[in-house]
């Protein structure tokens, strides 16, 4: 039987798998042996132009996360905020209009995300979710399912945000707090690239690997689901 790539199961060392060193070793289900045909394919996209200037930025990106380089890969030192990160990425790659699809629930979040950004010269068209006042009814929502039962509800509209940033031509998007399936919508209709700054999590304070790092412990419930 063809088994499916496991990598969040591997049980090689990280620092010997073969993914990381040419001489690493490997699982049978390992896509850097399996998948080859995918390999080449990938790399012929990355020798797209366009694509090659944002692989190039984000890899670059990355590695001026850290400091402490030159004295070595043990000794390296995180230094920067992910909004940092954003915002120097976005320059590395001339991006000079930034848009931003943010939940309500996260407003005094966004005023202040795209005053930094404002303030480091950029462009700034934000949006919120409930956009458009479309009631939650035009989906088929009843009553009964809504947050605020007997009342009036918007319903987030991801798309709406998505073809508003699409119609003001921003060249990057930047998630602020979409819920769950929402951010899959928006990602779905959004044209231009798109990062995430932070994601919806209303009970962790929107830190979701709080549940993750907890669940063997406070979490451990989440291990015995059932629907």
């Amino acid at each position: 039987m063809k088994q499916k790539p496991d990598c969040a199961n591997c049980h090689v060392e990280t620092a010997k798998r073969i993914c990381r060193t040419e001489d690493g070793i490997h699982p049978k289900y390992c896509p850097t042996v399996a998948k080859k045909d995918l390999i080449e394919r990938s790399i012929e996209e990355y020798r797209k132009k366009d694509v090659l200037h944002l692989a190039y930025n984000a890899s670059l990106q990355e590695a001026q996360g850290y400091g402490n380089r030159e004295k070595g890969y043990e000794r390296v030192v995180p230094i920067k905020p992910r909004i940092l990160e954003v915002a120097e990425f976005a320059h590395k790659m001339g991006f000079k209009k930034l848009g931003i699809a943010f939940c309500i629930g996260l407003r005094k979040e966004a005023k202040t995300v795209a005053k930094f950004f404002t303030d480091n010269s950029f462009e700034v068209v934000s949006v919120v979710c409930k956009v458009g006042r479309v009631p939650k009814e035009t989906i088929g929502i009843k009553d009964d399912e809504k947050i605020s039962i007997g009342n009036f509800e918007s319903m987030c509209n991801p798309i709406l945000q998505a073809m508003i940033l699409n119609s003001e031509s921003t060249d990057l998007n930047i998630l602020l707090g979409l819920c769950v399936g929402h951010d899959t919508l928006f990602l779905k209709y959004a044209e231009s690239p798109c990062t995430v700054l932070a994601v919806k999590d209303r009970v962790l304070g929107h830190n979701p690997l709080a549940a993750v790092y907890n669940i063997d412990s406070y979490y451990r419930y989440l291990k015995r689901l059932s629907y």
